[in-house]
């Protein structure tokens, strides 16, 4: 069973990841890093909006991060890091934004909780307004716990 830990302030990424996980995650949402604090998770899921930072002790497999949080990701005990955000460099990042459409670009291949690799790709999603960072958050949940089968590969 995966441990998923969701740092969040009512943004609903701990509920994406439970929806996407069913029975095969437990879920911890938080919203400040001390509630997560001496676990150790398969994935931990800061969300852009995440507050509270004083250097507590998280360690897990994988963190998903705002890039403009990188200081932080040094302080944490983690295998392997996937930022997003508006810079180029970030794991996840935006390619173009216009009225309709977002689309989002993976730029370099990561490793699911399952352990299947999910490779380089283009995500066009509808665009309604809403902050790219947390439409780059929810995608990143969606490609690490992996979309179930059944939803093919929508990320709307």
């Amino acid at each position: 069973m995966w441990r998923i830990g969701v740092w969040e302030q009512n943004e609903g990424l701990a509920e994406l990841a439970h929806d996407l996980a069913g029975e095969a995650a437990q879920v911890w949402k938080a919203e400040h890093p001390v509630l997560l604090a001496g676990e150790g998770y398969d994935l931990l899921v800061v969300s852009p909006r995440a507050v509270g930072w004083a250097g507590e002790a998280l360690c897990c497999e994988t963190v998903l991060l705002p890039g403009s949080a990188g200081p932080l990701a040094g302080s944490l005990r983690a295998a392997r890091a996937v930022s997003y955000g508006l810079n180029p460099k970030d794991t996840l990042t935006v390619s173009s934004l216009n009225g309709e459409r977002i689309c989002v670009a993976l730029q370099r291949g990561v490793i699911r909780l399952d352990g299947e690799v999910v490779e380089e790709q283009e995500i066009v999603l509808p665009y309604t307004g809403e902050l790219p960072e947390l439409i780059l958050a929810r995608v990143g949940v969606k490609l690490l716990v992996g979309v179930p089968s059944s939803e093919g590969r929508s990320f709307s």
